[in-house]
């Protein structure tokens, strides 16, 4: 049986310089998902034009930065992470092969196997977040199974953990005792069923 090998990781994009090459629809769709977990992601998106709403995002976000350009080889300078979306297969493929001689992360929108990673689907509920992934295969799984988590994830769980971090704070004691009293404390939020 296949199994899904990705390696999930929650990253704090203000504090990383990413490119996103291509300023059409699936730009667009790169840049809102990266907003929308990351608010103030550092992004800089090239592309020698840009769909009407990327326009909007850069507006309302002060960290996106727009370039009016074809890509070329120095923007990867000082960057984290890469994106590439255009139509012309050409250009993503470079921007992927001189991302990865820099041992930069990227992605190339529809390629799986030009991609280092996936933007996979995202349930936010205050601090809880919780990637899916299907391992490139079908995003919409990934959209149904990020529906069924925000109906199911009651929308107080926030306040939950908030409680739970003010106890974590007061236990004395080592390690283990600290993930003892903590596993304790969080067993009725297994089913025991």
């Amino acid at each position: 049986m296949e199994q899904n090998e990705l390696y999930p990781l929650f990253l704090k994009l203000h504090n990383l310089n990413v490119l996103i090459v291509g300023g059409g629809n699936v730009g667009l769709e790169k840049l809102s998902f990266l907003l929308k977990s990351s608010p103030n992601a550092n992004v800089e998106v090239v592309a020698p034009n840009f769909h009407l709403e990327i326009k909007v995002l850069a507006e309302k976000h002060p960290s996106i930065q727009l370039t009016k350009s074809k890509f070329k080889k120095k923007m990867l300078k000082k960057r984290h992470m890469v994106i590439a979306c255009t139509d012309d297969l050409k250009v993503n493929k470079k921007v992927y092969d001189l991302s990865r001689k820099r041992y930069l992360i990227c992605n190339i929108a529809d390629t799986p196997d030009l991609c280092d990673y996936y933007l996979g689907g995202i349930v936010t509920k205050g601090n809880v977040k919780i990637a899916i992934s299907t391992n490139g295969k079908s995003p919409t799984t990934a959209k149904r199974l990020r529906e069924f988590f925000e109906e199911v994830i009651p929308e107080d769980i926030n306040k939950m953990v908030e409680n739970l971090n003010e106890y974590r704070k007061t236990l004395k004691g080592n390690f283990e005792d600290k993930v003892k009293k903590m596993n304790e404390i969080t067993a009725s939020l297994k089913n025991k069923e």
